[in-house]
């Protein structure tokens, strides 16, 4: 069919294999059950896409359901990282980082249930925004995923162009259970403009993790300086949460939320859930989630919503907070995923009692799975932008992101600063090895 004649006629784009639905076109999350699953109606996302014009050439390698934070499905084997191609690019959202840091689509989309769009900036190079909850819509076929931790938008290697990108997609959809408060003008236009002098907290800190490799940490302090000369306040500064209660949180809503995906699969499929269609991960999340009670996921949301209160208390004294994105520069290909001997612990669990298992299970998942990426989940709770930026590249010539989070419904000021900072740090001319001539 033509393409439309809009603001980005022609522009190759990548999907996501995973939430966005393209008519006629296999969407399957990164599941063997999936693989054949066609989409009878779009996402109104790809429908705001299509509608700038923009010509999708292909979908993005995505781990099964989005679950890890490496983009290594069993179903289509590893992405890799085109700054060094023995490392990951992070997930969940890798293959779009891949692509774009790899210079095959100028920008692609992504998503962010707990740091996909911004770990994988962070590993490849990028410029990567998860948008105030709500901002964007996933219908028609969901209100809100991982119980509203989810937010889609696309990972680039501009500021301006995330900007731009955002115009095309935010705005009310009939029926939202979230509404982000409306932009005070286009993005777009918020790249042009000054930040002024911005009150701005910052921690080395793994907020959800033991510590952040000294790499990070010096990513953090060089950005630090940077502000300083930019003439912002700076300080020292982070908000109160419960550590433990929101890890705990984050799990439990994951959990029960993939074990509901799991049974979505199955039924398409016409099969009752069976350890066999899925991945060894995917399925004791899904055994968690079917074991959790209805009052514990409760117990859990109430926990976040508590939590976002004090955080957002503490945005009220401070316009910007800045962390390391992730906790260590980009892992090895097979770093993140189960080890044989855990993967033999995972299968003697199928045919444990899990639901006495659960809390161990949950610590145990939780110290592995965020002992390198602590920093993001937070501001999938408490709904808040988050922003990662390209500042740093370590004495191996991999790049270190630095994470600038705002208040909820402020993207224009993390905008204004991202664009300020470019112009005095860019990063364009950057290009991975394998693109050197």
């Amino acid at each position: 069919s033509l393409l439309s004649k809009g603001s980005f006629h022609g522009v190759p784009f990548i999907l996501k294999d995973l939430k966005a639905a393209l008519v006629g076109t296999p969407t399957s999350s990164g599941c063997r059950i999936n693989k054949n699953f066609i989409p009878e109606r779009n996402s109104i996302i790809v429908d705001r896409y299509e509608a700038a014009g923009v010509q999708i050439v292909g979908k993005s390698n995505s781990p099964e359901f989005g679950i890890m934070n490496t983009t290594e499905p069993e179903l289509w084997g590893p992405c890799r990282n085109p700054w060094n191609t023995n490392l990951s690019p992070g997930g969940s959202s890798g293959g779009a980082a891949a692509a774009v840091a790899a210079r095959i689509v100028p920008v692609a989309h992504a998503g962010d249930g707990g740091g996909s769009i911004r770990i994988p900036a962070s590993c490849c190079g990028l410029f990567g925004l998860k948008p105030t909850r709500g901002r964007v819509s996933m219908a028609p076929h969901l209100g809100e995923s991982w119980g509203g931790f989810v937010q889609e938008h696309v990972l680039t290697r501009s500021v301006r162009d995330s900007a731009a990108f955002l115009d095309l997609v935010d705005g009310f959809t009939p029926g939202e259970p979230y509404y982000a408060p409306p932009k005070e003008r286009p993005w777009s236009e918020e790249v042009t403009r000054s930040p002024g002098k911005l009150r701005i907290a910052f921690t080395d800190r793994a907020l959800f993790g033991n510590h952040n490799h000294p790499d990070c940490i010096e990513a953090l302090s060089k950005t630090v300086e940077l502000l300083r000369s930019l003439g912002h306040e700076v300080e020292e500064a982070v908000p109160n949460y419960p550590k433990m209660d929101l890890i705990q949180a984050y799990f439990i809503t994951v959990a029960c939320s993939i074990a509901r995906m799991v049974e979505e699969a199955s039924e398409r499929a016409n099969v009752k859930p069976k350890p066999r269609n899925f991945e060894a991960t995917t399925w004791l999340l899904a055994q968690i989630g079917w074991c959790c009670s209805a009052p514990r996921l409760l117990k859990a949301q109430n926990d976040i919503h508590r939590a976002a209160r004090n955080v957002a208390t503490f945005f009220q004294s401070y316009d910007v907070f800045v962390t390391p994105t992730i906790a260590v520069p980009p892992v090895q290909i097979g770093e993140l995923r189960p080890t044989a001997a855990e993967k033999l612990q995972l299968s003697l669990l199928r045919k444990a009692n899990v639901s006495a298992l659960l809390d161990k299970a949950l610590e145990t998942m939780g110290n592995r799975s965020l002992l390198k990426t602590p920093n993001t989940q937070l501001f999938n709770q408490t709904g808040q932008p988050a922003m990662s930026m390209p500042l740093h590249w370590n004495n191996d010539g991999m790049p270190i992101g630095v994470q600038f989070v705002g208040r909820f419904g402020r993207e224009g000021t993390l905008f204004q600063l991202a664009s300020q900072i470019e112009k005095e740090q860019p990063w364009a001319q950057r290009k991975p090895p394998l693109l050197q001539d």
